[in-house]
């Protein structure tokens, strides 16, 4: 997908009476528009890196294709941008309909019993298909309404020349473990069943 130029009007004019759902300390980051788009905005953080090269936004376009060619529900790229802003770019999408696990997991009577072999089979295809994303999460897991797993903020994610090594499996789970301790979520989640099943080899 090419990266086209959007002007300061253009972008003012695109994010007019939008909600920001995301920022920071340099501005928004992250836009729900009225027509239920997203715009999601990039910020080269240092003067020199890789980024330069190829962009964080770059990378997550590719990360919605190459995650689509596997057969993974994620959002649709709509439009990639250039911005006026110096080291800024920006990436229009249409967001995965559905839940995260997150929120499933917050409603009165949840259990994870229907849910977990579905998310062990998520985590193993990724790790076979070579895919180590960083974000691993309730909160980046969504149930889409055909009660299919898929996945949401995917800049963070490397593509392997081949599956992960158990090594990195386990890494990757721990970044999960890792979430669900932060978030006070450990007593309520079943990680022992899901390791058991995504590291088995």
């Amino acid at each position: 997908m090419l990266c086209s130029r959007l002007s300061q009007a253009d972008l003012d004019q695109l994010t007019h009476g939008a909600r920001i759902l995301e920022a920071d300390s340099h501005g928004a980051k992250v836009y729900l528009l009225g027509d239920g788009n997203i715009l999601k905005v990039f910020r080269r953080k240092r003067l020199i890196s890789s980024a330069l090269l190829r962009p964080y936004s770059q990378r997550f376009v590719d990360n919605a294709t190459r995650l689509e060619h596997l057969g993974i529900p994620t959002l649709k790229v709509i439009s990639h941008h250039k911005l006026q802003q110096p080291g800024r770019t920006a990436v229009l999408y249409r967001p995965l309909p559905g839940e995260t696990l997150s929120q499933r997991s917050g409603q009165p009577g949840f259990s994870w019993d229907p849910l977990l072999p579905a998310l062990i089979d998520l985590i193993r295809h990724l790790h076979a298909a070579g895919v180590y994303f960083r974000s691993l999460h309730l909160g980046n897991v969504v149930v889409t309404p055909d009660q299919r797993l898929g996945l949401i903020d995917i800049a963070d994610m490397r593509f392997l020349r081949a599956p992960l090594s158990a090594r990195m499996a386990r890494r990757n789970v721990q970044h999960l473990a890792n979430y669900l301790e932060r978030e006070g979520l450990d007593s309520h989640f079943p990680l022992a069943r899901l390791q058991a099943g995504v590291l088995q080899r």
